[in-house]
């Protein structure tokens, strides 16, 4: 007879005292991980500029003008990029110091329609409409150097991807703990160094840095606190974890607003992660990854730690148990094993698909919304908001129904939406908002799933690495997504929709193709991954039907 880690848990406490300090501690990584993803909207904010011209100024003054009216004499009118990006990026080569210029049209004199003026790049710098700063303005990523914007949001998630493939294998093979101590380190002092950057290179390095390690630590803590709890808490903890990631979103908006200058903020958000250290003393290792590694005896140390923290203890009889999920020899995770067997393969290309399927939508869908009024604070704000909705849906439908239905049904729900509002009139701007709510709640919602049924899908020993590889194409879709969007609407504006809806849907249907993980327990080895479905399917054949029960 063995003991399973569900069953030590069931008589230590699957979610008392211990379960709720840690699921505390490690929802505090999921806050702190906000101003890394999506931190770039204020960061890397682009304020109204314009070209600087020698004379324009002293001009705008004698005359009176605001700043919107300058723009017309110191840029030209449309030209390559569109009139916004002309106007911005290019001056008109005249001498504004003349005395013959009025106040009413200062170019008349010159040139009756301004065609043939001679038009010259911006040599003396920009001028920017905001109260504040961001890298943009200290860095002048406008114009021409526009692209080293794109460039630097590109660089956290290149961190990502990398970090998800690389890190994933390192908890798995040397412990979620240490891995997550030094990933949040790291993370802390990378985020610092990159609030002092000299330059604008600097910057690029420390925030790639930081994105090597920041998704790969919040997704560590998501693992640890799955493992921690019992199986009837599971999806609870994993859904709330990642509903303290849109806490972070509102508390950032705010934090944001009180801080316009971008290295204050910075600072602001990357110095509570040294607090994080403290964990060394806090956080115990996993369990269930001591069992995966042949180390019982430290593991059921654990145990009798949370049954005491709990206010319970262990019967003799599990105290003198070997836990034997994976006796034997120690399991070291490897990439093949993610694709070397039948079932264990499908799981994972039909995850990988629903990670970058997730994340495409989610942002595609952000970037077509639009909000009332232009306060990037109260927009970023309303549309966090937008979140916990889908996160109380997924509490209430994935217990009695299961995930599979759910998860599906959002992502169709998610992809007829950008069908949707495709073919909705301009004129009826209130049901376009409505129906890209709809959206964005519904992709919220497989975001979350799928994150929680990837946990459930791989045994133990790559459970970690599972993860990580999976959550990978997440990355690769944040990165692509700004091309799908904006490239695509030049052939036709609705056009990135229709795109959204085919991938949303098509990531519906494969979805049925996985088993179901309700009321399951996490799978120890290769072999009870590989049985999940045949399981699922036995049970369906051998059920018998309330009105032919004996």
């Amino acid at each position: 007879m063995t003991t399973t880690v569900d069953d030590a848990l069931e008589h230590g406490g699957e979610f008392h005292f211990f379960q709720k300090q840690m699921f505390l501690l490690l929802s505090l990584l999921s806050v702190a991980f906000t101003p890394i993803y999506v931190g770039i909207v204020f960061l890397g904010f682009t304020p109204d500029h314009r070209c600087r011209s020698p004379g324009v100024a002293e001009l705008s003054l004698h005359c009176g003008w605001s700043p919107a009216e300058e723009l017309n004499y110191t840029v030209p009118g449309p030209g390559p990029g569109g009139e916004a990006s002309a106007r911005q990026c290019r001056r008109y080569e005249v001498d504004w110091n003349q005395s013959t210029l009025s106040c009413a049209d200062p170019l008349a004199s010159l040139d009756t329609n301004r065609s043939r003026l001679p038009l010259g790049p911006c040599r003396d710098g920009w001028l920017y409409e905001t109260p504040g700063s961001s890298i943009v303005t200290e860095f002048n990523l406008v114009c021409a150097n526009s692209w080293m914007l794109d460039l630097f949001q590109s660089s956290v998630n290149v961190g990502f991807f990398i970090g998800s493939m690389s890190i994933g294998y390192i908890a798995d093979r040397f412990g979620r703990k240490l891995c997550l101590l030094t990933t949040i380190l790291i993370n802390a002092a990378s985020g610092v160094l990159m609030a002092i950057s000299p330059t604008y290179t600097w910057m690029l390095i420390f925030r790639l840095i930081q994105g090597l390690v920041s998704k790969a630590s919040w997704l560590i803590g998501f693992i640890l606190i799955t493992e921690f709890v019992g199986r009837s808490y599971r999806r609870t903890v994993g859904i709330f974890y990642q509903a303290a990631f849109t806490v972070g979103l509102l508390m950032l908006a705010g934090v944001a607003y009180a801080l316009p200058h971008w290295r204050w903020l910075q600072f602001t958000v990357t110095l509570p992660n040294f607090c994080f250290l403290l964990y060394y003393w806090c956080i115990p290792e996993s369990p269930r990854w001591l069992i995966s590694q042949n180390k019982n005896a430290e593991a059921m140390r654990i145990f009798k730690h949370i049954a005491k923290k709990n206010g319970k203890s262990l019967p003799a009889s599990l105290q003198r148990l070997r836990l034997e999920e994976e006796t034997g020899k120690k399991l070291n995770p490897s990439f093949l094993d993610l694709v070397r067997t039948p079932q264990i393969r499908k799981h994972t290309l039909i995850l990988m698909y629903n990670w970058f399927t997730s994340s495409v939508l989610y942002q595609g869908l952000i970037m077509h919304m639009g909000l009332a009024g232009d306060n990037i604070y109260l927009e970023f704000f309303y549309s966090a908001l937008v979140e916990f909705p889908a996160a109380f849906m997924v509490i209430l439908t994935i217990d009695r129904i299961g995930r599979r239905y759910p998860w599906a049904a959002s992502n169709i729900v998610a992809g007829a939406a950008c069908l949707a509002s495709g073919f909705i009139p301009g004129d009826l701007q209130w049901l376009r908002i409505i129906v890209s709510c709809l959206g964005r709640m519904g992709i919220t919602m497989a975001y979350e799933i799928v994150c929680l049924v990837n946990a459930e899908l791989y045994p133990t020993f790559i459970r970690n690495l599972g993860v990580h590889v999976c959550s990978s194409m997440c990355d690769i879709g944040g990165i692509i997504t700004p091309f799908l969007v904006y490239r695509l609407t030049n052939i036709w504006l609705e056009l990135p929709l229709m795109v959204f809806a085919v991938v949303g849907l098509v990531a519906g249907g494969l979805v049925l193709l996985l088993p179901e993980t309700k009321g399951k327990a996490l799978p120890e080895t290769i072999e009870e991954a590989e049985n999940m479905q045949r399981d699922q399917r036995s049970s369906t054949y051998l059920s018998v039907p309330p009105h032919l029960e004996l």
